[in-house]
């Protein structure tokens, strides 16, 4: 049992979280959402949720919670307040050059030519990394038109997926974009501000997902290869093991997870085979039937 601590000083005026409520607070959020916060994080959970109560017109953490638990809006705001969604185009685009180098030819390989192939990014943030995904198809892919090339792009967070599928954005997001990408594929906007052209806009789909909810995913489909970087890092091994669950039985045989840098499978399942390629390592689920 760890010491008691004494509850974070109020800052601006706002109440202070107890130890206790602070452990109910994470335990709600865990069982939900799978991320886990610990006293490493406290300080960043204190003040987003002493904001939220401020912003909710409560008055104490007791009176927030009970309202939180069953008011799915205020709820939405709460998990947007907590995730982060720090991300840019072409971020560690290695991967990519993997994915048109290495895993496309061999998802084609069991493919017939025109047949549909799914791309998942997952969680998409503010939607750069479906965008980029897109991008780079288009300019490094040459058969790209010889398939129906579907990509979708899902976050537990409401609001950034609905800014994504607005697709605004500041210089600082295409700051590794080449410029002449930048011309071809956004319009300048006032602000200083850039937008997915409408074309590319439209090419992509968005909506919600909580990857703990196996029903929710599920009803996602099927997918060749799913983009899933930067996420495992906020969850435990046990929330790990239920997320790489359900990304496994989102992937069609012989499809492939892609993680991030600091991510790996290797120490939390066996479901996925290792696969190291010159551009990434990353991993694949084993055929329909195929053991090992």
């Amino acid at each position: 049992m760890r010491a008691a601590m004494p509850p974070a000083p109020p800052e601006d005026g706002l109440l202070a979280i107890s130890d206790a409520e602070f452990d109910r607070f994470c335990d709600f959020i865990y069982r939900r959402t799978g991320m886990s916060f610990g006293e490493n994080r406290r300080y960043f959970v204190d003040r987003r949720l002493r904001d939220r109560i401020q912003a909710a017109g409560h008055a104490s953490f007791r009176d927030y919670f009970v309202m939180v638990m069953s008011d799915a809006r205020e709820y939405e705001q709460l998990v947007s307040s907590l995730t982060v969604n720090e991300t840019y185009f072409y971020r560690e685009d290695h991967q990519f050059r993997c994915l048109t180098d290495s895993v496309l030819p061999r998802v084609t390989a069991r493919k017939r030519q025109g047949d549909t192939i799914r791309l998942w990014s997952l969680p998409c943030a503010t939607g750069e990394e479906p965008y980029s995904i897109a991008i780079w198809l288009l300019e490094n892919w040459p058969s790209v038109d010889d398939w129906q090339v579907e990509i979708m792009g899902s976050d537990i967070d409401t609001h950034v997926v609905q800014a994504a599928m607005d697709g605004f954005y500041h210089s600082r997001s295409l700051m590794r974009l080449p410029p002449d990408l930048t011309a071809r594929y956004f319009s300048r906007e006032a602000g200083g501000q850039f937008r997915v052209i409408p074309d590319l806009r439209d090419s992509i789909r968005f909506s919600h997902v909580n990857v703990m909810d196996r029903g929710l995913m599920a009803a996602h489909g099927r997918f060749d290869v799913i983009f899933c970087r930067n996420m495992l890092i906020y969850f435990d091994e046990k929330s790990r093991r239920e997320a790489i669950g359900n990304l496994y039985d989102c992937l069609e045989g012989d499809g492939f997870v892609f993680l991030g840098h600091a991510e790996s499978m290797s120490r939390v399942s066996s479901l996925f085979q290792v696969r190291r390629f010159d551009d990434a390592i990353i991993y694949q689920k084993p055929a329909e039937g195929a053991h090992g």
